[in-house]
């Protein structure tokens, strides 16, 4: 019994001195960059960055590259030094999903369109068929496509009015740099001319002779020309349409549901204008529908039976209002016919016409409604929605001459689900519920809506998710998602791989903190430029407001956010760094004065309205007092995982390389600080199905590691 306890005793001490080993190597392992200051001088205040260096715009760099690997390698040494439940995640989170699963067919002429997924791919395979009895013709097969990249997405695809030739635009490096590709589908041809530095936008003609498309800037990659190409023809003589020269603009472009005509959509944060061109006219310049004014957005809907226009503006009504004009009046306001007032406590979001009826997608007290408008008599039918909290959406409704309309339905419980609705009854079919594989039943969580009451006195609403089992007050870890800018609400939509957190007793909370726009213009405008700290403040605030009513265990509480939403964790974990204990910030936007300084690096320009332009004194002063980089300081810092794509276009990946690396200098705490960059993709990380969602099991194990 004695040889047997000492024999133990010895293997114990073994393993112990093992871990300690592991723990230093690990600790000395850490990626050490250089330092070279460059300092930065702006209305008489002196910024010193240390790792300026690290960027290096062709990303050929051999000492950044080495670095960024050493990162990588870094962040695999931390996972294997412990409970690595990585592999473990993965498998749970894809054994939920299907492995071969078709999308509802949309209708679009003569022919209805699906997507197809096959066991052992990673992409879709895009179908067309007469009807359901009918042949099946593979329009393009994406796993084909994506032989040979690392990275491939396919982001766009059109099919021409004649229905016999298929433009789709590709990316193959995550840079969102399109190059738009021709499939004859009479003869299965592929040709061998392209158009490329696309932004993707794509619109054809009636006679589908031409095509439209929106050429990126090499440098800053902001959309700014619009050419015709002439289908058969090389890129060179693709004909120069429209250039916008604001570079605080940018351009898309697009068929109408009515196409009819090709829209012109040149649009910054605070402004539009719309743009026209018949169909049927393609080689006709450009027809101003009204144009742009300071602060004055707008859209326009083609309602061909009324020979209108349908028109989204917030001329005189901040929440937006519908009105109608024909073209020939169209660039007088005084002239427009308000079909919908505004209304303060509702926003207006999209409005589709079909013949006899309207659909409008509206938000009130934060949460969407779809209704059906008659137009004969101006009736109209709400569609309803059970849950406290859920998201609602216009799906795809191609065509206008149609007896229903399709939206999609999904809750912090209820997987994603396509219906379709008769515009005459308003009554709702369900077509398909997205299938969670195992052991599965949205009766196990509750989902609820509340409202917590922040500092400056605003109630701000929180939507919550966990499992009935398993919840105990005070008792819980509490993972709190935000976002919070360019006026972009983020609604309580179902996850299937969040039920691997949910069922291991975590509390899931997204904060609808201002910025966003879920309470309607005010709330975006009440988090932007000079009202910025709300966002953050808001976010600090709920999460102390959900712990003191029991949601949640102090100690245990994590945060995440990703690009705008990881300038969110930036900011808060500087405000309050022993609030949380781990912080997820994907693709983090967090060196604002320095971006926004430059206007060579894409989006900077376009994004003045939303952030500031630090030339300005007020608005420099203003950004200093919450950009993560610049206020990174001697704190305990929590544990924190950031990610990035080395060839991200709207977050450089020198952002978050620098910020990982200053806050290992700054930090006072133990706690880790790992980087992953994503090596051959953009802001959106790896293509694939499957593939994609490594990167999710990798967050998840980082939760589930530190949270002991």
């Amino acid at each position: 019994m004695i040889k047997w306890y000492l024999k133990f005793l010895l293997i114990y001490s073994l393993i112990s001195s093992l871990n300690l080993i592991n723990a230093e190597t690990l600790k000395n392992k850490i990626p050490v960059p250089k330092k070279v200051p460059v300092t930065f001088e702006a209305h008489g205040v002196e910024r010193v960055d240390n790792y300026y260096w690290m960027r290096d715009d062709t990303r050929k760099d051999s000492e950044v590259i080495s670095h960024l690997e050493s990162e990588n390698q870094y962040l695999e040494n931390w996972f294997e030094s412990g409970p690595d439940f990585r592999d473990k995640l993965f498998e749970e989170i894809t054994d939920r999903i299907p492995k071969k699963e078709d999308s509802v067919p949309v209708r679009l002429k003569n022919y209805e369109y699906f997507r197809r997924y096959e066991p052992g791919n990673e992409h879709g395979i895009y179908i067309r068929r007469k009807n359901k009895n009918a042949k099946e013709f593979v329009l393009i097969d994406v796993n084909e496509l994506a032989k040979g990249s690392e990275f491939y997405q396919l982001a766009n695809w059109s099919i021409s009015p004649n229905e016999d030739l298929m433009a789709y635009a590709e990316d193959t490096t995550g840079r969102r740099e399109y190059t738009i590709k021709f499939k004859n589908l009479v003869t299965g041809e592929t040709y061998k001319k392209v158009l490329s530095g696309s932004s993707g936008d794509m619109a054809w003609s009636s006679d589908g002779k031409y095509l439209f498309y929106v050429l990126r800037d090499k440098e800053t990659l902001l959309p700014f020309k619009l050419f015709r190409h002439k289908i058969g023809s090389s890129q060179q003589e693709d004909v120069l349409v429209y250039e916008e020269k604001d570079p605080t603009f940018h351009l898309s472009v697009g068929n109408s549901r009515s196409m009819q005509f090709i829209e012109i959509n040149i649009s910054s944060t605070t402004s539009s204008e719309v743009r026209l061109i018949e169909s049927e006219s393609p080689k006709e310049a450009p027809f101003i529908f009204l144009k742009r004014e300071l602060d004055h957005l707008y859209s326009v809907e083609h309602d061909p039976v009324s020979d209108r226009f349908l028109i989204e503006t917030n001329w005189q009504a901040n929440n937006f209002r519908l009105m109608t004009i024909d073209i020939n009046n169209s660039a007088d306001k005084n002239k427009w016919k308000e079909l919908i007032p505004h209304r303060d406590n509702v926003l207006l979001q999209s409005t589709l016409a079909f013949p006899n009826h309207l659909v409008v997608m509206e938000r009130e007290n934060g949460l969407r409604n779809l209704k059906i408008i008659t137009k004969k008599d101006g009736s109209e039918k709400y569609i309803n929605f059970n849950d406290p909290s859920y998201n609602a959406y216009l799906a795809a409704n191609p065509e206008y001459y149609s007896d229903k309309f399709y939206f999609g339905y999904s809750s912090l419980r209820t997987p994603d689900s396509l219906f379709s609705s008769k515009l005459s009854t308003g009554r709702k079919r369900l077509l398909k519920q997205a299938e969670v594989k195992g052991p599965f039943s949205k009766s196990d969580y509750k989902v609820e809506r509340k409202f917590i009451e922040v500092r400056d006195g605003t109630s701000v609403p929180v939507s919550l998710v966990y499992k009935r089992t398993t919840f105990k007050k005070k008792n819980n870890p509490l993972f709190i998602y935000g976002y919070g800018s360019y006026g972009l609400s983020i609604d309580a939509g179902f996850s299937s791989t969040r039920l691997s957190l949910l069922d291991r007793g975590y509390i899931f909370a997204i904060a609808h903190i201002r910025g966003g726009q879920e309470m309607g213009r005010s709330w975006y405008e009440d988090g932007k430029i000079f009202n910025k700290l709300n966002t953050f403040y808001d976010f600090v605030d709920v999460t102390k407001g959900l712990l003191e009513e029991g949601y949640g265990q102090k100690g245990r509480v994590f945060a995440g956010g990703g690009s705008a939403g990881g300038l969110l964790m930036g900011a808060v974990v500087n405000m309050e760094p022993t609030l949380y204990k781990g912080i997820i910030s994907n693709v983090p936007f967090v060196d604002v004065i320095t971006t926004m300084s430059d206007p060579s690096i894409p989006l900077t320009t376009g994004e003045y309205s939303e952030w500031g332009n630090p030339e300005n004194k007020d608005e420099f002063d203003y950004m200093m007092r919450y950009s993560p980089y610049d206020n990174i300081d001697n704190l305990d810092y929590p544990s924190i995982l950031v990610t990035a794509g080395l060839w991200d276009s709207q977050v450089q990946y020198y952002e978050p390389a620098k910020y990982v690396a200053k806050l290992r200098d700054y930090t006072t705490s133990n706690n880790p600080i790992l980087f992953k960059i994503n090596m051959s993709a953009g802001h959106s990380g790896v293509s694939g199905r499957f593939e994609s969602l490594k990167e999710v099991a990798m967050e998840y194990a980082f939760l589930l590691r530190i949270d002991k």
